[in-house]
C-alpha cells in the first residue's frame, strides 16, 4: 500500500502490481486496470478506461521518494510513502533521519559578496543564502536543511577563513 500526493495536495491511497503490459491494483479502494506499453527508458503509453495517457518520467529522487513525471505534457510532483513511511509517521519517528544543522560554515577562505538572507528569516532546502568569492569564482551557499535564520555572523564584504561560521540556525 502506497500513499502518494500528487503536487504536494491531492493524495492517494494506492496499490498496485504490474506485469509488462499490465497495471491492475486499488486507487482509493477502488478497483482499476490499465494497459502499459514502455515506448523508450521512462517514457510509457498508458490506456485506462478507453482514454491514452503519455507519460515520461522525468527524474527520481529515491532519498525523498519524489518522482517528477510528466503526463500529456503536464508536469506532476509525487510524493510517494510506503507503509513503513506511514509506520515512523505514526510512531513519531518519521524525522530521525533529517540532519539537525546549527551553523553554516564557510567551505573555503573567500570574500562575502552578497549575503541573500535575513534574520529570522525562513528558509526551505535549497535557498540560496549567501554568495561567497573565492579564486576569482563567485560560489552560492545553500540551505542544506529547512530552518530559521537566527543569527548572521558575518558582514557583506567581509573575508573569511574556512570553517569560519557564516549563518546561525
Amino acid at each position: 500500500m502506497y500513499t502518494i500526493k500528487i503536487n504536494g495536495d491531492k493524495e492517494f491511497k494506492t496499490d498496485i502490481s504490474s506485469t509488462s503490459t499490465h497495471l491492475t491494483g486499488t486507487l482509493n479502494n477502488t478497483e482499476f486496470k490499465a494497459d502499459i506499453i514502455r515506448i523508450r527508458e521512462g517514457v510509457y503509453h498508458l490506456l485506462k478506461d478507453n482514454v491514452s495517457y503519455n507519460l515520461e518520467v522525468v527524474k527520481y529522487m529515491a532519498e525523498d521518494k519524489k518522482l517528477f513525471v510528466k503526463i500529456n505534457n503536464s508536469p506532476y510532483t509525487l510524493d510517494i510513502k510506503d507503509k513503513y513511511d506511514e509506520l515512523l509517521h505514526n510512531l513519531g519517528l518519521d524525522n530521525l533521519a533529517s540532519k539537525k544543522v546549527n551553523d553554516i560554515k564557510a567551505p573555503m577562505p573567500g570574500m562575502v559578496l552578497n549575503i541573500l538572507v535575513a534574520e529570522g528569516q525562513e528558509v526551505k532546502k535549497g535557498d540560496a543564502l549567501i554568495v561567497l568569492e573565492a579564486m576569482k569564482m563567485e560560489n552560492i551557499l545553500k540551505s542544506p536543511t529547512d530552518g530559521t535564520i537566527k543569527k548572521i555572523a558575518i558582514n557583506k564584504g567581509v573575508a573569511v577563513e574556512k570553517n569560519q561560521i557564516l549563518i546561525q540556525f
